[in-house]
């Protein structure tokens, strides 16, 4: 029994080092055609760092995002993204590329974001960016850039974001764009250049989704009335590149480096300034109030007719036939805009973009759309019911009144109050004395000898006789029972008492 147990531990033993020597012998490979050092995980590679002069040569055919940032990279070769048709993404930032050539995108037609940015690149040629018809985002901020070819951009008609800020460009081709379409373009990125030089008219043909998305601020502007005028309705506006950076706006107040001025802060410089140069600066925007559930149709008005006609949404959505990706916009055969079922989700500012060959440049015309909710009206005030209903309230509050016995309880204490308060029927002969006098009392009321308390009630009668002196006084006793008198004397004031003591008068 005990070399059974002993068997059984030794085969458990063994079982356990043939374990830890296949996890050993299991060690995780580098995936195939991985560059040395460099990092790849399923469709991402990364090569970033490693102080790499040049472009590995190998590369895997898989790799969708490439990471090649913070390298010491010169040159790119022509060709050397041949292998990598998935890719979609590319980093080249921080590096030392002062050139790029022509090819060197080429077999990158899939490729949606590039960035160059914190390189040496001094200048775009017209060909240093072909191959790239599905970019979207370009990076090309912290370079050198001083020139850029009249079309260096040509070609990408997809691009949405170019950022091109922290050069030194003078100048900036906004007609054209350098070969952009504004059919996609949402961001541009001007800012912190050297750009003092600024065509206002082309400024504000500029389409209103493109406004809100073009940075200019910390750029040496001149200070110009027209242009001013223009970035300070930008900002009344509230488009977020102007009211996000207003207070980095500056222009040179008298060409000079060192006269930099905030306008937006300090716009005293522009006090002198007249309001109708801002006049027929940009086309105004149409405003449409739609009820919701309302159907709703938007033309594109140009001055000649187009061949192309696009829409952009509020929520930056191309619309080009047949409509939205939702159905609720349709964009008919003729370029105008049908909604047939307003909803919330369509206020906002409705862009047209129409091109041809007659018109000199692409014409943008704006829709601002507002969206009311429906209020049930008010019902009609009825006169008659409520005249009627107060009528018959008051007859019932009348016939409650006469005819509804008060409750026993209410009888006693009315019956109580009656008792207490109500005075006599039978006049009392003190009432009638009254009702034959005058109150002609010369004896201020403040004197307190003359004041009467609660049981005493005096009465001044009417002189009868010229000998008292012009008045009688009443006297009453102090215990004098006012609903049964008993007994009244009046005498004389107190300076005749000599004259009329004897002729007292004793009334019973």
């Amino acid at each position: 029994m005990a070399w059974l147990v002993l068997l059984g531990a030794l085969l458990c033993m063994s079982r356990v080092g043939v374990g830890s020597l296949g996890t050993e012998g299991f060690l995780p490979s580098m995936p195939h055609n991985c560059p040395y050092k460099c990092v790849c995980a399923a469709d991402l590679l990364s090569c970033a760092g490693l102080g790499l002069q040049d472009v590995p040569a190998a590369l895997p055919a898989a790799a969708a995002d490439l990471d090649l940032s913070h390298n010491a990279l010169q040159r790119l070769r022509p060709g050397w993204l041949a292998p990598l048709s998935r890719l979609r993404a590319l980093r080249l930032g921080h590096n030392e590329l002062d050139v790029l050539g022509r090819g060197v995108f080429t077999n990158a037609s899939a490729l949606r974001l590039l960035d160059l940015s914190s390189n040496a690149l001094r200048a775009l040629g017209r060909h240093d960016l072909d191959g790239l018809g599905a970019l979207e985002r370009l990076l090309l901020f912290n370079n050198r850039l001083a020139h850029l070819d009249v079309h260096a951009f040509r070609g990408l008609g997809a691009l949405s974001r170019l950022y091109l800020g922290c050069n030194e460009l003078s100048s900036f081709s906004f007609d054209h764009l350098h070969g952009l379409g504004t059919t996609h373009l949402r961001t541009l990125d001007l800012s912190s250049n050297r750009l003092g030089r600024i065509p206002v008219a082309h400024l504000a043909a500029l389409p209103a989704f493109l406004k809100n998305g073009l940075y200019l601020h910390n750029n040496p502007l001149p200070c110009d009335c027209r242009l001013y005028h223009l970035l300070r309705s930008w900002q009344q506006r509230g488009l977020s590149a102007v009211s996000d950076f207003a207070r980095e706006y500056m222009c040179l107040a008298f060409k000079v480096p060192a006269s930099r001025v905030r306008f937006f802060e300090h716009s005293r410089i522009f006090q002198n300034c007249s309001t109708a140069l801002a006049r027929g600066l940009e086309r105004p925007e149409e405003q449409l109030h739609v009820q919701m559930g309302r159907s709703l149709t938007l033309r594109c008005n140009t001055s000649a007719p187009a061949v192309r006609v696009a829409w952009v949404s509020p929520q930056h959505e191309l619309l080009v036939a047949p409509g939205s990706r939702d159905g609720s916009i349709s964009v008919l055969a003729d370029g105008s805009l049908a909604i047939s079922n307003v909803q919330p989700q369509h206020e906002g500012v409705f862009v047209c973009l129409a091109s041809g060959p007659r018109l000199h440049h692409n014409q943008t015309h704006e829709y601002n759309v507002s969206v009311h909710f429906l209020h049930p009206e008010p019902e009609a005030f009825n006169t008659g019911f409520t005249t009627l209903l107060g009528c018959a309230v008051g007859l019932v509050l009348v016939l409650l009144y006469l005819f509804a016995p008060p409750c026993p309880g209410c009888r006693r204490c009315y019956r109580r109050t009656c008792r207490c308060r109500c005075w006599p029927r039978a006049p009392s002969p003190l009432r009638e004395l009254s009702a034959q006098s005058s109150v002609l009392s010369t004896t201020p009321p403040d004197v307190p000898s003359r004041k009467a308390s609660v049981h005493k009630h005096v009465v001044f009668l009417e002189p009868g006789r010229r000998g008292l002196n012009g008045r009688v006084q009443l006297a009453v006793a102090e215990d004098f029972d006012l609903y049964n008198p008993v007994g009244l004397q009046l005498k004389a004031g107190s300076e005749s008492a000599s004259s009329t003591g004897s002729e007292g008068l004793v009334m019973t």
